[in-house]
């Protein structure tokens, strides 16, 4: 019976079904729960990747670490859909560079409560925290960098010498790397359709300073009312008559006396002295007193034009405002940048004097007083020298700055490369004013405001600086011209060094020698490119042709291999970050300029 009981087949469908039916039940509970957990994880995806998008064009525009923290979280939520909130951990990594873009990480846990399956659990005496499903997802958002960069070009005279393994002159070499460089950049900008200005380049040419561009007289950070105290530093008004006497009257210098007519009690500045003065530009041969015929005719003046117009040279701002980017304003006069004016130094016949410009008139006493005897500049002369350097305009020897330029449309990057093309070879070394001017042209403040804010992430600023020689600055003896008046030095853009501009915040003496001024403009160039890198400047330095062997290039050399920062990508043979500085010869300058390009290239992200 037992054996016929097993071999009885009418009844096993309803038995089988019966030992089948709890992984059935199991496989639907899990094919439902497994549907809704892939619903469930999509939509956290979603509303990640969301988030991700969102924050990082808060993080672009600004927003600071906890904000922009909170408002991923309040984007992620309100993307949830049916997920519940509560069910879910969201952790954010920003970007580790605030200022360079960077990856922005989001990732969420997702704990998901199956429907059916704690049932199908159940059946089979199981139960507990297994019943709880944990989904992980993650999403990274690269900030897509755009790039501010100021080229600080070395325009010294040395520039004329031909490049070392080239047959080229450093000025011709230094032009077709620059514009190549550029080049390579807004190739790669155009590709960047969805965002504004994704590149822009800047050029400041240097020599022994720097011009801002004539066309900027009468903006508010340039010294229009003469309130800087180094405005009227060379200047002795008390050497002008009564009738026609210059006063400080409320903090400024004012026209006192009714021989000034209609300009009585008007500012006076160097602005207005360029203006004023008048050059004797036409003459006839007269008789005195109005005679017909005389013995001995005499050359009168009959027609008179301007002598000479601001070129837009202005002096470095007292310390420290001279090596940072402090905003210029009249509520602190030491930030404001005042216009170089070079006085007329004593020259008369068979002397020779670095710069004499104009006649000395009734000027008497010593060398120093006829230098700064001022009513000289209210009368009109038929001689003087107002060469390229010379003049009421020496020391500036260079084309003006060009700001920020979108180099991604064919308008910009025509500007850079014909600004690059008219750049010329002639003048001194000053390194840290280029320096200086590269860092205000890649600021988001005035002087210059083509640049984004300084607070905006995604946004890289750079300042790539090249010179061929060390920083100087000239006794007018080293020059073969003789220092009458005490000058200490020739006039440039620390002004003449007997006023000690070029000394301070160093800790260099006193001692009035052109080592000693290289010296200490070695050490605040030092300062400035630390106060640059503090600001999250990105310094890139080239030294060009400078020898290891003489004592001055070789401190230009570890004085550039210093200010540079250090590379995000690179190594160096230590596997430390490697510093952004290039030696280069003219031989093989094009080649550092490509590598510069790739530097720059990956400071970027191209979608």
């Amino acid at each position: 019976m037992f054996r016929r009981f097993l071999s009885d087949r009418r009844g096993n469908y309803a038995m089988l079904t019966v030992f089948l039916m709890v992984p059935i039940v199991g496989g639907v509970a899990l094919a439902i729960d497994y549907s809704q957990a892939s619903r469930h994880r999509n939509i956290t995806i979603n509303a990640l990747d969301a988030a991700g998008m969102a924050t990082a064009l808060q993080i672009l525009k600004g927003a600071s670490d906890e904000d922009a923290k909170q408002y991923a979280k309040e984007f992620f939520e309100a993307n949830l859909g049916p997920v519940d909130p509560a069910d879910t951990t969201l952790n954010v990594v920003l970007p580790n560079n605030n200022a360079g873009g960077g990856t922005l990480k989001l990732s969420a846990t997702l704990n998901y409560d199956p429907i059916f399956y704690p049932a199908f659990q159940a059946m089979r005496g199981t139960s507990g925290d297994e019943t709880a499903m944990k989904i992980n997802a993650s999403s990274e958002v690269r900030l897509k960098n755009t790039l501010e960069v100021a080229l600080v070009l070395d325009n010294s005279g040395s520039m004329a010498y031909t490049g070392s393994g080239s047959g080229k002159k450093r000025i011709d070499l230094l032009k077709e790397a620059s514009k190549e460089l550029v080049k390579t950049l807004a190739a790669q900008a155009g590709q960047m359709k969805q965002v504004s200005k994704p590149v822009q380049f800047g050029l400041v040419p240097f020599a022994a300073s720097v011009n801002v561009g004539p066309e900027n007289e009468g903006a508010s950070w340039l010294d229009m009312d003469g309130l800087s105290p180094v405005h009227h530093e060379n200047f002795a008004w008390s050497t002008m008559p009564d009738d026609k006497d210059v006063r400080l009257v409320g903090g400024v210098y004012r026209k006192v006396g009714d021989a000034w007519g209609d300009e009585k009690d008007k500012i006076v500045t160097r602005f207005t002295l360029f203006k004023e003065m008048t050059r004797v530009t036409e003459t006839e041969w007269q008789c005195p007193d109005g005679e017909t015929y005389c013995g001995e005719k005499e050359e009168v003046p009959t027609g008179w034009g301007p002598a000479s117009a601001w070129a837009g040279c202005v002096e470095m701002r007292p310390y420290p405002f001279g090596l940072d980017n402090t905003t210029p304003t009249a509520a602190n006069p030491k930030t404001l940048f005042v216009p170089m004016f070079a006085p007329d130094e004593f020259g008369p016949a068979g002397y020779y004097s670095y710069n004499s410009w104009w006649g000395d008139a009734e000027a008497t006493g010593t060398y120093e007083e006829r230098q700064t005897y001022m009513p000289k500049y209210f009368q009109s002369f038929k001689t003087g020298y107002f060469g390229l350097g010379k003049g009421p305009n020496g020391s500036c020897t260079t084309k003006p700055i060009t700001p920020l330029t979108d180099v991604s449309t064919l308008a910009g990057l025509t500007t850079i490369n014909d600004a690059i093309d008219e750049m010329q070879a002639n003048g001194a070394t000053n390194v840290p004013e280029g320096l200086g001017w590269g860092w205000r042209v890649v600021s988001g403040s005035e002087p210059f405001t083509q640049a984004r804010a300084d607070t905006e992430r995604g946004n890289d600023k750079v300042v790539i600086v090249l010179t061929d020689g060390a920083n100087t600055y000239y006794t007018p003896g080293s020059l073969g011209a003789q220092d009458y008046a005490g000058n200490k030095s020739i006039y440039s853009n620390y002004g003449y060094a007997k006023n000690g501009r070029i000394f301070e915040g160093t800790t260099v003496s006193k001692s009035y020698s052109n080592s000693n001024y290289t010296a200490a403009m070695n050490q605040q160039m030092d300062e400035l490119c630390q106060n640059a890198k503090n600001k999250s400047i990105i310094l890139m330095t080239v030294a060009l042709d400078l020898s290891t062997t003489k004592s001055d290039e070789s401190g230009q050399i570890e004085a550039l291999k210093k200010c540079a920062s250090e590379s995000r990508f690179r190594k160096d043979g230590n596997g430390n970050a490697a510093k952004l500085f290039w030696n280069a010869t003219g031989g093989d300058l094009a080649e550092k300029f490509k590598e510069i390009a790739d530097e720059l290239s990956n400071l970027r992200f191209v979608s």
